[in-house]
């Protein structure tokens, strides 16, 4: 018996083996009947669709099979509006099923199913609906190595506890998707089930995890044939009230707006907005910052982040330069004083297009127009102000072709120009990209070259061109590039880069385990050399060796460790702000360690912690940051966080004497503390609240000038105070109700208040309580956003 028992054993991981290389396929049913999306399952239409079951593990053991007790088994249904979705899925244990009430884009601990479809059967986009067992919805727009969560798109679905498991229906409007024109389609498909307390991942079509892509593993669908889709038209309107109180007392503003979108065809989409609120958006964490770089901020307007995938493509769209912070300052006399200086642009109307036509060409195309801005400017003398133009009336436009075959490899343009009402800065920038793979997606060669153009008082023009290959499949990879950035390339009008004037050389090596081991459920390492030459002077700006190692062990906790060497003195291009100067940066080691324990518990925590040592006399940083969330029940949970840095005779600029450069030798410290709560009423209604601290000193205790040669010689004579105190506080506790599909009622409080001075106060106590009485502003607004679908309207009438 046990010989026949093991060639059996044998013959099924054979056929297994063979099953997984192929394409599994699904064949949806047409249907004519009403679907009631409550998760019951019981029309008589689901009785004889086909079935996709037996799922395979994606993580953490790839490959096998799922077990009976955890048998899934899912059909699809269409018609002329719309693709129906049904799943059961069976668990031994339902009690144990996880199910916390999350905000919709937060997976929480629950159990989740999800669906991924590709309308072109491309390989390289896919669109993702979640639910879990809670009944939240999550969405996102997925690239390869890429997941868009701002993305929400209007679909329908319900789940339902059983005694056995759970079921799941869903009904996904074609206009939440693109496919092509053609009458019989063929999409890509595929399913998952993630099972929470297990901490396993299973798809219906096998996606191997020693193969770098996972979009070009999935299944296919088929049979959707001869749809007449209805017309894409949806209007968003949105009414809004804000009450602002400060010590210098209180305002009242009301707003409206609307925003469009519409499917030029099934390919295609326009979206608009119209008087544009982003009163609501979440708050810049503001920080001390000592670099010679901006500050780069999150994106938090949903009309930005929502399908922009195409526009970001070549990385040259920075979107907060739209509406963001003025670009100039005004001149002002010797007795003259800027009383009004707006810390942003308002947003007139935008408008993106994009889509992908049937061969595979993306199309998108997106403006958007700000208005003109003043800065207000009073004559202490004659007490006459005037305006002058801080920001023209500006015109920002992309324009992006993607062309995607094989499935799995591209090439793109993409152009960006900044156009400014009269005799003001102009830019355009356009790129060439290629993404390359093998047939076997085993091998990847991928490059670009970019061009930019300035009209200024001084014209200019630059290039940036990147080459690199990579083996990116197996258990042992490896990835080799080079790039070159010309003194004048220049992206910052509708992009952002820091440093030019560099070629670079970056070589990596890594191991991965593709099932469990005895200590591991995942286990990579990585090696990795990157080297940065200046152009004008081939000094070094960048050369380091550098070893991580990321693991999962197999009670699900996170262990993240990092080396780095840097060997040789490096130079700094930058900190000096004077074009054509640097200063010397000393050899250092850098050591990181990370740990997380298992999150689907109902305590956990993380901490992680850095030290950097200069070899220089008592130079160093060290970092740490350590938090921990509680979940009391699936309604209600907190976190807090909090991080320390701590920058010992830290030294950088700190302004000019004459035609001096002057530095500064100082210690630096930062305290963040973060807290989060969330209480969830339903799937549809949550009480959220976050809180943020952040306080930061730098105090000079030597100054220095800085010498051709880049070292730094003792500063006796200057005696300016250039230490910095910076606290910031900010509170925001909102109340969400998606009282429909795509409608959304808010209120939020906020409060918020800076504090920026040059005395330093070491005290935290005293930095808080002097943050809290340093003009406090509350906001109080009341938010109405409604989704009307065109077609309703339509019947109705």
């Amino acid at each position: 018996m046990p010989k026949y028992y093991f060639s059996f054993t044998i013959f099924l991981a054979f056929i297994c083996m063979c099953t997984y290389g192929q394409k599994k396929i699904l064949i949806a049913k047409p249907t004519i009947e009403n679907i009631n999306i409550d998760g019951k399952i019981e029309e008589e239409s689901w009785k004889t669709a086909p079935i996709a079951s037996e799922f395979i593990m994606f993580e953490p053991d790839n490959g096998i099979p799922i077990s009976n007790s955890k048998t899934t088994e899912v059909k699809v249904l269409y018609d002329n509006t719309a693709l129906y979705i049904s799943a059961l899925l069976y668990d031994d244990q339902p009690n144990e099923i996880s199910k916390e009430l999350t905000n919709r884009d937060v997976f929480g601990n629950s159990d989740v199913f999800s669906v991924s479809i590709n309308g072109f059967n491309d390989g390289q986009q896919d669109y993702r609906f979640y639910i879990s067992a809670a009944g939240v919805q999550s969405d996102c727009i997925a690239t390869e190595g890429s997941e868009d969560y701002s993305w929400d798109a209007i679909w329908f679905s319900k789940v339902k506890l059983t005694n056995v498991g759970w079921t799941v229906e869903m009904k996904i409007p074609y206009a939440a998707i693109r496919f092509s024109k053609a009458k019989k389609q063929t999409w890509g498909l595929n399913f998952m089930r993630e099972i929470k307390r297990d901490y396993q991942k299973y798809t219906w079509n096998h996606v191997d995890t020693k193969i770098k892509s996972e979009i070009t593993q999935e299944g296919i669908l088929e049979g959707i044939e001869n749809i007449k889709t209805p017309t894409r038209l949806f209007f968003i309107p949105y009414i809004s009230a804000y009450h602002q109180q400060d010590n210098s007392g209180s305002d009242q503003t009301f707003k409206a707006g609307l925003d469009i979108k519409y499917g030029i065809n099934d390919a295609f989409t326009l979206d608009a907005i119209l008087v544009p609120d982003f009163g609501q958006t979440k708050f810049d964490n503001a920080i001390l910052n000592l670099e010679p770089f901006e500050q780069q901020l999150n994106e938090n307007r949903p009309f930005f982040t929502e399908s922009t995938d195409l526009f970001t493509k070549g990385n040259l769209f920075y979107s907060r330069r739209i509406g963001g912070t003025p670009t100039m300052y005004p001149v002002t006399g010797t007795k003259e004083v800027i009383t009004k200086y707006p810390n942003t642009v308002n947003l007139i109307n935008a408008v993106k297009i994009s889509g992908r036509t049937e061969n595979g060409l993306g199309i998108g195309f997106m403006n958007a127009i700000t208005e003109k801005t003043y800065a207000t400017i009073l004559n202490t003398d004659t007490n006459v102000t005037r305006k002058e133009v801080i920001q023209p009336l500006t015109n920002y436009n992309i324009f992006v072709l993607d062309k995607r075959f094989n499935q799995n490899s591209s090439v793109s343009f993409i152009n960006t120009n900044t156009f400014r009402g009269g005799e003001f800065r102009d830019a355009n920038v356009s790129a060439v990209l290629f993404d390359l793979n093998t047939k076997t997606n085993k091998y990847n060669l991928s490059g670009d070259f970019k061009y930019s153009e300035i009209n200024d008082v001084e014209n200019s023009n630059g290039i940036k061109t990147q080459l690199g290959f990579a083996k990116t499949r197996g258990k042992y990879r490896y990835a080799l590039s080079a790039k070159y950035l010309s003194k004048n390339y220049d992206t910052n009008d509708l992009g952002i880069l820091f440093i030019n004037n560099y070629k670079n050389a970056f070589a990596e090596t890594s191991y991965r385990i593709v099932n469990p081991t005895k200590m591991f459920n995942t286990f990579r390492a990585y090696q990795n050399i990157n080297i940065d030459l200046e152009n004008t002077t081939n000094k070094l700006q960048e050369a380091w060796y550098q070893t991580t190692f990321n693991a999962t062990t197999l009670k699900n906790h996170s262990i993240n460790l990092s080396f780095q060497l840097n060997p040789f003195v490096k130079y700094d291009f930058y900190e000096p702000r004077t074009p054509g100067k640097y200063s010397f940066i000393p050899k250092s080691f850098y050591i990181y360690g990370g740990f997380s324990s298992n999150v689907n518990k109902s305590f956990n925590y993380y901490i992680e912690g850095s030290v950097t040592e200069f070899d220089e006399d008592k130079r160093a940083t060290s970092y740490l940051n350590a938090g921990a969330i509680y979940r009391f029940n699936n309604k209600l949970s907190v976190g807090i966080g909090q991080q320390y840095w701590l920058k010992t005779n830290d030294r950088g600029w700190v302004g000019f004497e004459n035609a001096s450069i002057i530095f500064a030798e100082r210690n630096r410290e930062i305290i963040q503390s973060d807290f989060e709560g969330k209480y969830a009423i339903s799937n549809k209604m949550t009480i959220n609240l976050t809180a943020r601290y952040y306080w930061s000193y730098a105090e000079n205790h030597e100054f220095l000038t800085l010498q051709d040669d880049g070292h730094l010689l003792p500063n006796s004579s200057y005696a300016l105070n250039k230490n910095r105190n910076l606290n910031s506080w900010n509170f925001d506790l909102s109340y969400s109700w998606w009282f429909a599909p795509g409608s959304e009622f808010v209120v939020l409080y906020r409060n918020f208040a800076l504090e920026d001075t040059k005395f330093v106060e070491k005290n935290i106590g005293t930095n808080f309580s002097n943050v809290l009485n340093n003009n406090l502003t509350n906001i109080l607004s009341v938010s109405l956003r409604y989704y009307i679908d065109y077609n309703s309207l339509k019947r109705k009438h």
